[in-house]
């Protein structure tokens, strides 16, 4: 297990925003639980992977929700709004597992040298993005919704992991935001498909 070195005692007391996904309205930070100090400390090589591999995952999907906000792909209103929480949700995350890598003196991004694509199940490839990006109206919408279903699964699927194997409680309270938050926002999007279909 590695041991944790925090770099500076601001970095260590940062803000996690462990935000539900699926959560409505403005995320106030100030009701955010701050990371302690232990907490930061204490971590092991699966959390570590857990943040690097989320990171970009959590950035595909703001990505996602960007091409669905883009009025000029004509997306529903349902879908429209599902994209705006989820940019809302994941965005905090991603600003919390940065923080904590930091904390940790750990690189932001995985090492190159392995392939962790196997892990990242959900992620779509530059040609399926394309694609939906090309897509207009209720063809749009299904696909999107199809695609945002898979990638949640892919991100429950690797919290569920690190919930298990982590050591750090900071990772695996966000973990489990991740969990509560996508599973409620994949039964809405499921209703809303079997409705599109």
């Amino acid at each position: 297990m590695r041991k944790g070195i925090v770099a500076t005692a601001g970095a260590a007391l940062l803000l996690a925003t462990f935000a539900g996904c699926s959560s409505g309205g403005s995320v106030e930070t100030s009701d955010q639980p701050a990371a302690s100090v232990d907490a930061s400390e204490n971590f092991n090589d699966d959390d570590v992977m857990f943040a690097q591999m989320m990171i970009p995952h959590h950035e595909q999907a703001i990505e996602l929700s960007d091409i669905a906000l883009d009025p000029t792909v004509g997306a529903g209103e349902e879908v429209r709004d599902l994209a705006a929480r989820i940019k809302q949700a994941q965005d905090p995350e991603i600003v919390t597992m940065k923080n904590l890598l930091s904390a940790w003196g750990e690189s932001l991004e995985m090492d190159s040298s392995m392939d962790h694509s196997d892990m990242m199940t959900g992620m779509l490839s530059v040609e399926e993005l394309s694609r939906l990006s090309s897509l207009r109206g209720a063809e749009f919408d299904r696909a999107w919704v199809e695609a945002m279903i898979a990638h949640h699964e892919g991100a429950i699927e690797m919290a569920l992991d690190v919930m298990l194997k982590g050591g750090n409680q900071d990772i695996k309270t966000l973990a489990d935001a991740i969990v509560t938050g996508q599973e409620s926002e994949i039964e809405e999007m499921s209703k809303l498909l079997a409705q599109l279909s």
